[in-house]
């Protein structure tokens, strides 16, 4: 199948494959693959995806195995994600390989983990999870002789940049440019941020419940997961309690996808752009209607106030925060601690940097381990 085949079904506004802004380093074409799905391959071959599996996305990997985490959490981005680029004519190859490459920057112990690790490096540059994850396939990740990092496309990469400071964008030359002129990315980027939220807005509320941290009679009080477990029980009658929470975030999933696709295609449609470049010109195109990014925002703020503030969670942000905290002063004031590919001499900022990358690297797992060899007297 050649590139043209790959575009042919997608809008012309679309992120197309045969008009890539390209690579860093020029390669040969994929061949029978499409530039995105090539990059789709590379994320998922690549360490720090393999990695995802063991970090935090609310609660701790090891807290229990039916919880999700930032590789699970990823594929379920993705999945969400194809359903609307399809729905819309967008690059759902595009969608599927910035929504698994994501995260791929994130620290262990979720946001605490990444706040905490901000703080450390503000005499150094700040820390930005989503910059992170661009330093990740740009740079860190080892397995080509050509070059160092994935070799992502533009569009990729400018997908998996959600965020960046000023400073930080003036640093990235044509793909920090948007954050300093307010223009959009692609579609298929917009499309993926909101994939993100839908994802863990409804998939959090799962694991709530699981945990026992949320209950039913709680998540009652919040309007949009009511009325829809207020619909299953009309129509399933006695359904076994996790039975009725899947159908009652089925059909919220169900809900907030249809509200963006008919949202977003209305908005597409009166902005007629024709290609993407005027996509990056105008306005957000891919957003929720007014009512149901109400109803939305109300859900993040119970979820924020009852479950990723709970009592149970905030001790694990406490003690998460202590070991980032005190590996980051431990291999800062003594950098003979760290491997020796993560040691710099004479360049306090660069070794400050490679301490970022090291930590924000590692599992939750392996964090735990490795504070407890630094710093536990009965390891030796």
């Amino acid at each position: 199948m050649s590139v043209m085949d790959f575009d042919a079904r997608l809008a012309p506004y679309a992120a197309h494959s045969s008009k890539s802004r390209g690579r860093r380093h020029l390669e040969a074409p994929a061949g029978s693959r499409s530039e995105f799905q090539r990059d789709r391959d590379r994320i998922i071959h690549s360490t720090a995806f393999r990695r995802l599996e063991y970090k935090t996305q609310v609660f701790l990997n090891h807290e229990g195995d039916l919880f999700r985490t930032r590789l699970t959490h990823s594929i379920e981005v993705a999945q969400i994600g194809r359903t609307l680029a399809r729905s819309l004519q967008l690059n759902e190859d595009l969608v599927e390989a910035t929504a698994l490459a994501h995260d791929l920057g994130h620290t262990p112990f979720g946001h605490v983990g990444q706040d905490v690790l901000n703080e450390c490096m503000k005499d150094f540059g700040g820390f930005e999870h989503n910059l992170q994850s661009l330093r990740v396939v740009d740079q860190l990740e080892e397995h080509y002789g050509a070059f160092d990092g994935l070799n992502l496309t533009f569009e990729t990469r400018e997908g998996i940049l959600k965020h960046c400071s000023l400073n930080n964008a003036r640093e990235l030359g044509e793909l920090g440019q948007r954050f300093i002129e307010r223009s959009q990315p692609s579609l298929e980027a917009q499309l993926t941020n909101l994939a993100d939220e839908i994802a863990y807005n409804n998939h959090d509320i799962d694991d709530g419940l699981r945990s026992g941290l949320l209950s039913m009679a709680q998540m009652e009080e919040v309007e949009l997961f009511a009325r829809h477990r207020h619909a299953v029980e009309a129509r399933y009658p006695g359904l076994p309690g996790r039975r009725a929470l899947y159908e009652t975030i089925r059909l919220m999933i169900t809900q907030m996808t249809a509200d963006l696709v008919e949202t977003s295609a209305t908005l597409i449609a009166q902005a007629a752009p024709r290609h993407i470049d005027e996509v990056r010109a105008a306005p957000p195109l891919i957003r929720f209607s007014s009512q149901m990014r109400a109803e939305t925002t109300a859900l993040k703020r119970f979820l924020y106030a009852n479950l990723y503030r709970h009592f149970q969670v905030n001790r694990m942000r406490v003690k998460a925060s202590r070991i980032v905290r005190e590996l980051f002063d431990g291999f800062l004031q003594d950098p003979v601690l760290l491997p020796q590919d993560y040691q710099v001499e004479g360049d306090p900022q660069g070794q400050a940097r490679k301490i970022a990358d090291y930590i924000a690297g590692m599992t939750d797992r392996y964090a735990i381990r490795e504070h407890r060899r630094i710093f536990s007297l009965d390891h030796f």
